[in-house]
């Protein structure tokens, strides 16, 4: 069961919530607020997402493990819940921002429930301006949004199309001067078009983890193998490290076996033990780094 929700006195507020032009009047929340020392990042995206989307939001959040680093998103299905996941994998706390209420039987979306515990288990929070019996509507979310901005220091857009509510949030993060973080993505999908839209205003595009913590303020500036991003994992045999250093870009099976120059039937083997290590995946006819 979800916790009741309680009122958050303002003095307990997050400082840069109470800045923004349009402050909520009232915070309810269930669980532990992060400690405040912890940089807040919000991740928002398409509830219809891609398997680029997946991925990109997947690793750019695992490669912030072990960063004093707060992930913010809105409990909604798709990049939301995808990031809200990453960021438990990846031992982060989250903040979920719901359209709802947080009385279990009106949070929205009531499919990701069981997220919510996770989330709350985790010593994560959820938090919500609406009466805990609040339910959802249309107008609810664009002004759930304004809080997701509020909070964080910089909100990082994985994927939207031209016209949707992540760019609501996006030009909220923006008028409240927050840094606004977009992943590029392909020219032939409608989910890049938001992205590419915003990188063309001016928001700064997103390659890896490391631009996202230098965007955060982090001190980057050592030696790429002493930062807790982005490591080899140390039982990999030469033949793996061979296939995963040939991975920087997603390949075909046909490609990689050809690149890696081992036996077919040696490379296939060797890929099918990667797979069930959780060093790759295969999706859409192309391999990975997972």
């Amino acid at each position: 069961m979800i916790p009741k929700p309680i009122l958050l006195p303002k003095e307990r507020w997050p400082q840069e919530l109470l800045e923004i032009p349009e402050p909520p009047k009232q915070l309810w929340i269930t669980g532990t607020l992060p400690d405040e020392k912890y940089i807040r990042l919000t991740v928002i995206g398409s509830r219809k997402y891609t398997n680029y989307g997946k991925d990109a939001c997947e690793k750019l959040i695992a490669g912030l493990r072990g960063y004093p680093i707060t992930i913010i998103s809105g409990l909604a299905l798709g990049i939301d819940a995808i990031a809200h996941r990453a960021a438990l994998s990846a031992g982060l706390p989250c903040i979920a921002v719901p359209g709802s209420g947080l009385d279990e039987k009106v949070l929205y979306p009531a499919t990701n429930i069981s997220l919510a515990r996770q989330i709350l288990e985790s010593g994560g929070c959820l938090l919500s301006e609406y009466d805990p019996g609040f339910r959802a509507t249309i107008w609810s979310f664009p002004r759930r949004n304004r809080i997701e901005a509020g909070l964080s220091k910089a909100v990082l857009i994985i994927e939207a199309e031209e016209k949707s509510g992540t760019l609501i949030t996006a030009r909220l993060a923006t008028d409240y001067n927050r840094d606004v973080l977009a992943v590029p993505g392909s020219i032939f999908s409608d989910n890049s078009r938001g992205t590419h839209m915003l990188i063309r205003l001016g928001a700064t595009p997103i390659r890896n983890s490391e631009d996202i913590l230098e965007a955060l303020g982090f001190d980057i500036s050592k030696k790429k193998e002493e930062r807790p991003i982005d490591q080899i994992p140390k039982d990999c045999s030469p033949e793996e490290l061979t296939i995963l250093k040939l991975l920087n870009e997603p390949l075909a099976r046909d490609e990689l076996i050809r690149r890696a120059g081992f036996p077919i039937s040696q490379t296939n083997g060797l890929l099918s033990i990667m797979e069930i290590k959780g060093l790759i995946k295969e999706s859409l006819g192309e391999i990975r780094k997972s």
